[in-house]
């Protein structure tokens, strides 16, 4: 192995053994401890790295202890004889799923981070429960491609401003931060050009919005943000229209003790003193802290 690196220079000298002279179960060993994307960039090197890179063992490190309970999302046949390799690949695909809550697989995704192979989820606010949505004269569903779902929900105008949504899913032991997707303003194309429409975009700098997370086994968070700025930075403008922004509700724990967990989680604004309207709901997401952090500055699509 590696017999094109240890062989004869151009002037008779003995070449010292090279990369491809490393035994592949050697070069296996370091790869438990990079990642997918630097394992897959060093397979280009040699035969043996390649093969290393193929290997279940090391990409059976990079899937979740549960990773077989995705594999069920998925039809039989298409994971069926699949190396670990190709099941991350797989898994790192967005998967739509039906907890039960909600008729429609398409309403939820869950998929494995790429980079750290540890499990996201995101659920559409067409899974969600939202008061008024079948009234027109309150709520439209608008199609886009700024959405991974393509439809968000859009308020022209209500008092009673209320969504809720719960979702039931075996959750590796982590923590996960939960976070709503909205929009100040209603968005579109013309020209080839986005521009934001204000029209209807009222009522969110009077009081705060209120936002909670529950666990079934206890656990609780709740905050709250004005989601429009009263004051207008004569320079910058507003910062919170025209704009997706992730609202983070919390953090829970999940400790792997339980076979499923349920996440309830809701925003309202209830004070009917008041109208509110020109808001976009996109989705919740549910992603591991550390790595929600790591994209912040990025638009989760």
């Amino acid at each position: 192995m590696g017999a094109s690196l240890s062989s004869l220079g151009a002037n008779g000298s003995t070449v010292g053994p090279g990369l491809g002279d490393i035994p592949e179960s050697c070069v296996a060993c370091v790869f438990l401890y990079l990642t997918p994307p630097e394992i897959c960039n060093l397979a280009r090197l040699n035969r043996s790295f390649r093969g290393a890179a193929s290997s279940d063992s090391v990409w059976e490190a990079k899937l979740p202890r549960n990773y077989q309970d995705l594999l069920d999302l998925v039809p039989p046949e298409r994971h069926r004889n699949l190396s670990k390799k190709d099941i991350f690949a797989l898994l790192s695909r967005p998967l739509p799923f039906d907890d039960g809550h909600k008729v429609g697989g398409t309403l939820q995704e869950v998929w494995l981070d790429r980079v750290t192979g540890r499990v996201c989820m995101s659920i559409s606010a067409r899974a969600m429960a939202i008061t008024g949505i079948d009234d027109r004269r309150y709520w439209n569903w608008i199609p886009t491609e700024e959405s991974r779902f393509h439809t968000v929900a859009y308020l022209q105008q209500i008092w009673w401003f209320e969504v809720d949504g719960e979702v039931t899913f075996p959750f590796p032991a982590d923590i996960y931060t939960l976070s709503f997707r909205l929009h100040l303003g209603r968005f579109s194309k013309r020209l080839g050009r986005r521009v934001c429409n204000y029209e209807h975009t009222h009522g969110w700098d009077i009081k705060p919005v209120k936002f909670e997370l529950s666990t079934s086994d206890g656990q609780q968070a709740s905050c709250e943000y004005c989601l429009d700025e009263s004051e207008i930075d004569e320079t910058y403008g507003n910062h919170k229209r025209g704009y997706w922004i992730d609202y983070k509700v919390g953090e829970f724990i999940v400790s792997g003790s339980e076979p499923t967990t349920q996440v309830r989680f809701s925003m309202k604004q209830i004070d009917c003193t008041h109208s509110k309207g020109g808001l976009c709901v996109d989705s919740v997401f549910i992603i591991p802290s550390d790595l929600r952090e790591r994209k912040r500055k990025c638009i989760l699509k």
